[in-house]
């Protein structure tokens, strides 16, 4: 999971810096179409391992996110070969890259440490009940804060009715994502903790972001 889960960071990243249309005024980054299973991913690490545990995957995932950028970098200054012509696309992509994974780094961080925290809350609260409930309400929370974060950064310079489209559509995509896929998420949540034998209740934790000593 922890792996899967920097696939889609880092994935994310690159494929946030072509918006596509799907018609009638709908625009969306492409990274909706992976980004959420990043979520999904982060309501299964919080259920099954608990809070500190999603916390030191989020930030393993951003250390590898990155070096991608700054290697990225690197290719980007190195000069291109005579014959190649793909050098203006590639640079495009990747000396966005920066930018976009600054605002991924602020909103993702934001996002899903407060994903984690209600996930682990709710599940104190509701004594291990309803885990739809708190990963639906945990994941809302914590995407409607990261579109707010991430879409304002990552595209600035767009007029500002585009960008809150964008956010009201990417919070309700994934959100229908999440949903038609919550089944699946449930199933894969009940089959690792009974074979990991392990279920995370988080009593008396640090739930400062920054504490990665605490594991």
């Amino acid at each position: 999971m922890a792996v899967a889960f920097t696939v889609c960071l880092i994935t994310s990243n690159l494929f946030a810096t072509k918006v596509f249309s799907l018609g009638w005024g709908i625009n969306l980054p492409g990274a909706v179409i992976i980004f959420p299973i990043s979520y999904i991913l982060n309501d299964c690490l919080s259920e099954v391992w608990g809070y500190r545990k999603a916390r030191l995957v989020i930030w393993t995932a951003f250390a590898a996110n990155l070096l991608v950028v700054l290697l990225g970098q690197v290719v980007v200054w190195l000069p291109a070969a005579s014959f190649w012509d793909g050098g203006e696309h590639f640079d495009y992509m990747f000396n966005m890259a920066p930018r976009v994974a600054f605002a991924s780094l602020l909103a993702f961080l934001a996002g899903s440490t407060l994903n984690a925290f209600v996930m682990s809350k709710m599940k104190v609260a509701d004594q291990g009940r309803r885990f739809g409930v708190r990963a639906i309400l945990s994941s809302v929370a914590g995407e409607l804060l990261d579109s707010l974060i991430f879409m304002p950064i990552a595209f600035f310079g767009s007029p500002v009715k585009m960008l809150a489209t964008m956010m009201v559509f990417q919070v309700s995509f994934k959100l229908v994502y999440e949903i038609v896929i919550l089944p699946l998420t449930s199933y894969v949540v009940r089959r690792v903790k009974a074979s990991e034998g392990i279920d995370v209740f988080d009593q008396g934790i640090s739930y400062n972001p920054f504490k990665l000593s605490d594991i």
